[in-house]
């Protein structure tokens, strides 16, 4: 049990997409039947039984790991095609792998059981190809739709006159709902490759269905998520809220692109009556013991916006759900401090020391 929680703590869970960016289509062949997805699920529940076997001490460490898989798969069964629910059992198998792999092998290891673990991974890579291509082909639904209710050509002109980013200065796209779209970003950080992408009134499902086209196609650095705001609103439950999320930083991560979540702002007024201080709480432990868990930056501007009842201070807001120009004064210096973390975290042992030193005076800046 112990190895099985130091391997879930270490395991990356990075889904392997390709190299090929696919906003305008998937991989050939990508998207499994329906027939396809059941014999697959059902081979991989089957595999993770005969390989648990075949290693010392796995069967009783996987044992929880094989239960939910199980349970997942037969979800899978009544829907085939939940995006959810696939990239859930895509992570469930890489889990176990991983717990596999962190076991000594026996002295003598069966060349059938060498050969079953190479067919999970096989499985494996099948459902990180079908999963990339379910989010193209929700992508290709919405088109089908006289109505775009995802938005996905909001920004779809900008996007193709976007230059492409220099080596010099890293781009960083901001993704979310109104908070992020009336964010005049170039007067509050001038001479920043700080990306606007933010759309008002969306979920987080809406906005991970444009996730490829409004940050990916982009190359940035790194992308800051605020959102979830409308899912509370909405009254989406905290798993289903956490699900988009995960696929975003899984998304993001496979194609190299640094996730960065921020905490979702508080809110006053009438606004309290859907968006209650404890909801908006909830979703905020949520997103930050995930960033912890994945080593990703998380940008708390809820401690600095909300007051003792967890509403949002009255001068920091006009309409009581988002920021005013006071508000993201207050706001800039948190996602700055965020950036220079990030900074931190991917410099070389070597510029880690040059920045610390310079860290007093750009917080003073």
């Amino acid at each position: 049990m112990v190895n099985m929680r130091r391997a879930l703590i270490a395991l990356p869970l990075v889904l392997v997409f390709g190299t090929a960016m696919i906003v305008a289509q998937a991989p050939p062949n990508a998207l499994l039947s329906p027939a396809e997805t059941q014999a697959a699920t059902s081979r991989a529940t089957q595999l993770m039984e005969t390989t648990a076997a075949a290693v010392p001490g796995l069967v009783r460490a996987s044992e929880p790991l094989r239960q939910n898989a199980q349970a997942t798969a037969a979800a899978l069964a009544k829907t085939l095609r939940d995006t959810s629910l696939t990239l859930r059992f895509t992570r469930e198998i890489s889990a176990y792998l991983a717990l596999a792999d962190s076991l000594p092998r026996p002295d003598v290891f069966q060349p059938a059981s060498s050969q079953q673990f190479l067919e999970l991974r096989d499985i494996l890579q099948k459902f990180n190809r079908h999963f990339e291509a379910l989010l193209v082909k929700e992508q290709a639904d919405v088109h089908a739709v006289a109505a775009d209710p995802y938005e996905l050509n909001h920004y779809a002109a900008v996007n193709s006159k976007t230059l492409p980013p220099i080596a010099s200065q890293p781009r960083y796209v901001f993704l979310g709902d109104s908070g992020t779209e009336r964010w005049p970003l170039n007067e509050y950080f001038a001479g920043q490759d700080f990306v606007n992408r933010g759309i008002a009134g969306q979920t987080t499902h809406q906005i991970l269905a444009r996730f490829l086209a409004d940050v990916v196609a982009l190359r940035p650095l790194a992308v800051v998520v605020l959102a979830g705001s409308n899912d509370v609103a909405a009254g989406m439950t905290p798993s289903a809220i956490a699900d988009n999320l995960v696929m975003m930083g899984d998304v993001a991560r496979a194609h190299s692109v640094q996730p960065m979540f921020a905490s979702l702002l508080p809110v006053s007024g009438s606004a309290t009556k859907v968006r209650t201080p404890e909801a908006i709480q909830k979703v905020n432990t949520w997103i930050r013991e995930y960033c912890i868990r994945e080593n990703f930056i998380y940008i708390d501007y809820y401690a600095a916006m909300a007051d003792a009842k967890g509403m949002m201070k009255a001068e920091y807001t006009d309409d009581g759900v988002n920021p005013n120009s006071r508000g993201y004064r207050v706001m800039a210096p948190i996602l700055l401090d965020g950036v220079e973390r990030l900074r931190i975290m991917l410099a070389s042992p070597e510029d880690v020391t040059k920045i610390r030193r310079r860290l007093p005076l750009l917080i003073a800046k």
